[in-house]
């Protein structure tokens, strides 16, 4: 099982960053696969030869869905987009019928709120907002840069929502 269909089963919201770091590690290589080899999986020693070419495959398929999207620049291809969309058919239903989910969602929510704001209305998803943070904790701890104590809190409010929606997600499709 290769690492994409590995966290797509176990954890849907990793799978959801896991094609977002894919999508940007394929423009920051300008989708050049032979440089792909060289300096990504080649260095990933806890694959076989033939995980790593099932790997390689994967990005391939991605980036022919990135290029029919047209989103080989910016944005995201529809596999992340129908599994956020997904998990918030799930959030929605949880807010309904499940306190404790509604308790996680409701510490998260002044910071989600926020970030609607901020986005001024080119996001308007509080699932797509809780993701991309913590996509980009994740693109700042990559580059070095340090998160403040307040970010880091806001941030682990998004965590706790993504992380029930993701253990809901899981109990209804594995």
């Amino acid at each position: 099982m290769i690492i994409a269909d590995k966290k797509k089963k176990e954890n849907i919201c990793e799978y959801i960053i896991y094609i977002y770091q894919s999508e940007e590690l394929l423009r920051a290589f300008n989708f050049n696969f032979e440089d792909i080899k060289e300096y990504v999986l080649k260095h990933i020693t806890k694959l076989t030869e033939e995980e790593k070419e099932e790997v390689l495959n994967w990005h391939k398929e991605l980036m022919n869905l990135m290029e029919s999207e047209e989103v080989m620049k910016e944005g995201h291809c529809s596999w992340a987009q129908n599994e956020i969309d997904t998990i918030t058919s799930i959030h929605d239903n949880l807010l309904k019928e499940d306190e404790d989910y509604l308790k996680i969602y409701q510490n998260a929510s002044p910071h989600i709120e926020n970030n609607l704001k901020i986005a001024d209305g080119l996001i308007t998803n509080p699932i797509q907002i809780c993701i991309n943070g913590i996509f980009g904790l994740l693109l700042l701890r990559t580059r070095g840069k340090k998160v403040d104590d307040q970010t880091k809190e806001i941030l682990n409010t998004f965590g706790d929502v993504l992380s029930y929606l993701a253990f809901k997600y899981k109990q209804q499709f594995y």
